[in-house]
């Protein structure tokens, strides 16, 4: 059944890249309202489920895109590890696939890496009906030019992703999470500050003037941080931080528009006018409200970071902060590599 869906998909795309004839890849579908709308036959990878191969001890997995995000965290948590990224479902239906094609990571990212940092090897198939593999199943086998990491998001315009393989890493055996009161600037400069000392820190959130830090790690670790840094210990951070991370806390109201601003930690407080919350050591500034495209990028790129319109608000301007010319020139050699017909995806990522 394996072989008949490879198989399968790549006459399909091979039928489709002659006709010209646009496909749009869905897994579960939770991610399809980002990036821009998905146009063309869906093509449907939710099927192609299920775990190949888990070698705890080898801290690899390899798995088929189609599985369910629940499922593999179960199995690794049953063997006492998870994806350090953290990534949000945003929907019981997420799909490893997708989680990787939008490269979602969670409140752990700046401490832990991002979702294609835990890539080491993809299999797929390409725009011209071919199944290629890249990477490896075992960590030292990764080195070079990562072709693999290329499809961490993609969001699919360079391939159909079949199979992954990843590094995941044992669940810290201790976590507090801790609450202060302090204006943005002191928060900006506590978490730059506590960045840059021997802590395990690993999520930080301030929103209204409340900053959460989450401490994980060894039990001695993680009481030795709480007695450094003070704070009030906060009973119910699990929840907070699994609410922060599935978008659920009353912050992220899906009847306005959200702006994601990634920008230097260092950068001051952005005056966008609108509702804040900023994490991952305030390299994330989310802005909930109608900010505008132009606004939202003038104020990212002052920032020295970039603006992305994460959900809702009107996308005629573009989702995705425009690309400096010589980075667009790549994006645009790498499609036409891999997706010469342009069927996959097309206009997902804007212009690609």
């Amino acid at each position: 059944m394996a072989h008949d869906f490879i198989k399968d998909t790549c006459e399909r795309v091979k039928d489709h890249a002659s006709r010209k004839a646009p496909l749009a890849i869905r897994g579960g579908g939770t991610k399809a309202f980002l990036g821009a709308l998905p146009a063309g036959e869906p093509l449907e990878v939710a099927g192609y489920a299920g775990i190949v191969a888990y070698e705890p001890r080898e801290l690899v997995l390899v798995v088929r895109a189609g599985t369910r995000l629940a499922e593999v965290e179960a199995a690794l948590a049953a063997e006492g590890q998870a994806l350090a990224f953290e990534p949000p479902r945003f929907g019981e239906a997420a799909t490893i696939g997708g989680t990787v094609a939008c490269n979602l990571s969670g409140p752990r990212r700046p401490y832990a890496g991002a979702a294609r940092d835990f890539v080491l090897g993809a299999r797929i198939v390409n725009g011209r009906g071919e199944d290629l593999s890249f990477g490896g199943r075992v960590i030292k086998n990764v080195a070079g030019y990562d072709v693999s990491r290329l499809m961490a998001g993609a969001y699919g315009t360079l391939g159909v992703v079949t199979e992954l393989s990843f590094k995941v890493l044992p669940r810290p055996p201790a976590e507090a999470t801790l609450a202060f009161e302090m204006d943005e600037p002191a928060m900006i400069a506590a978490v730059n500050q506590w960045a840059g000392q021997p802590l395990p820190l690993s999520a930080t959130a301030w929103e209204s003037g409340v900053l959460r830090v989450r401490l994980s790690g060894a039990a001695s670790a993680v009481a030795a941080a709480r007695a450094k840094l003070g704070g009030a210990e906060v009973a119910d951070g699990p929840a907070y931080w699994e609410a922060l991370r599935e978008h659920r806390l009353p912050f992220f109201d899906p009847a306005r528009p959200l702006w994601r601003l990634s920008v230097a930690q260092t950068a001051a407080p952005i005056a966008a006018g609108h509702p804040q919350l900023v994490e991952w050591g305030a390299g994330l500034r989310w802005v909930s409200g109608d900010l505008g495209a132009a606004r939202a990028r003038e104020l990212a790129a002052a920032a020295r970071g970039h603006a992305t319109l994460f959900r809702g608000g009107d996308r005629a301007a573009g989702v995705f902060h425009p690309l400096d010319p010589a980075i667009a020139k790549i994006h645009r050699r790498l499609k036409e590599a891999f997706d010469p017909a342009g069927v996959l995806n097309p206009g997902r990522m804007d212009n690609f």
